[in-house]
Parts: C-alpha cells; structure tokens; sequence
C-alpha cells in the first residue's frame, strides 16, 4: 500500500505544471457540478414530473452530436503518432464544428424548457436546469475557444516542412493533445450524467 501511494506521488511530481493545473481544474469543476446536482435533486423534482414537462428534444439531439465529437477528439492522438498533420487538423476542425452544434442545440434545449414554462422565475428544480446546462456549456466554449488556437497553430505551422517536423516530434504538442481529449471527453461524461439525470427526473 505505501509502496503504490509513493508510486502515485512520484507520478504527480513528474507531471507538467499544465498537466497538474488541467487535472485539479477538472477535479473543482467536477466538484461544483456534483454539489449543484445535490442541489437539483433536492429541490423537488417531482414537480417536473407531476407538471407533464418533457425533456427537451434538443437536449437529446444535443447529447447525440456530443457523442460524436468524442469520437472525432479520440482520432486526435492517433493522427498526431502517424503524423498526419492534415487530419489531425481536419479532427480538430470537426470537433469544434460538432461543439458548435451541441451549443445550438443546448439554446434550442433552453428555448423549449421556457416554451413549456420552465423558467428561472418558477420552481427551483427548473432554475437548476438552465444553471447546470449553462455551466456546463461555459466548460465546453473554453476547449473550443483552445481547438481554434490549435488550429490555427497548426494551419501555420504545416505550411512549413520543417516547423511541422518539430510540431510533431515535440513532446510538448503531444501532452497538449492529450490534455485536450482529456478534458474533452471529461465534459462528455459530465453532459452524460447530468442528461441521464435530467431524463430520471423528467
């Protein structure tokens, strides 16, 4: 047991600065969307239930499109080992088309709720929809404003032969990849759980 505790240390100690500071982040933002699902919860949900509310269709399409852009973040990696540059940029591009697309699909989601007469004015459980969607939309703008810095690093970049070499073949570019998957599909799951919550308590 020590012996895998002082494992685990030296393995923070040998972490990146960025790599330590992207991973506490995502543990304080779990924590703030663990406390605010609490919060939900106990803010009689039934209400939604006994009001004939429906999830939004929107938040469904929503969910689907987030799916995808899991899959297309996934081919980041892989195309950066095989240092295939132009589709590593058109996974980027696509990724951040697809998150586009989830933030269209997240106002079409709002847009319903308050068609149906879930708004921040009614009972708590509908104040909490928009707050929970909402922070977690601001989470995800965050990775794609970082996508588009990428992109546009990337576009640069491969106009060069020799600043593309250096691009793939720095260790450093890799481990902002992977950050950047990392915290992808870490907000994926979080959109996960919080719709499998919101279709429990609809």
């Amino acid at each position: 047991m020590v012996k895998t505790k002082e494992n685990l240390l030296q393995r923070i100690e040998k972490m990146h600065p960025y790599q330590t500071l992207m991973y506490l982040g995502m543990l304080g933002s779990g924590l703030i969307f663990l406390f605010m699902t609490v919060g939900f919860l106990a803010s009689n949900t039934e209400l939604l239930q006994q009001n004939g509310y429906k999830i939004p269709r929107s938040f469904i399409i929503g969910t689907f499109v987030l799916l995808i852009s899991g899959f297309t973040v996934s081919k980041l990696i892989v195309y950066f080992r095989d240092e295939k540059i132009e589709k590593l940029r058109n996974y980027m591009a696509w990724t951040f088309v697809l998150g586009l697309v989830f933030t269209l699909f997240q106002f079409l989601g709002w847009k319903e709720l308050s068609e149906m007469g879930v708004d921040f004015s009614g009972f708590p459980s509908g104040s909490f929809l928009y707050v929970l969607s909402g922070i977690h939309l601001f989470h995800l703008l965050g990775a794609m404003v970082f996508s588009l810095i990428m992109l546009f690093q990337y576009r640069q970049k491969s106009a060069d032969e020799v600043q593309q070499l250096i691009l793939l073949t720095n260790p450093f570019e890799k481990m902002r990849i992977k950050l950047f998957m990392d915290y992808w599909h870490f907000m994926d799951l979080i959109w996960l759980v919080l719709f499998l919550i919101f279709v429990l308590t609809f």
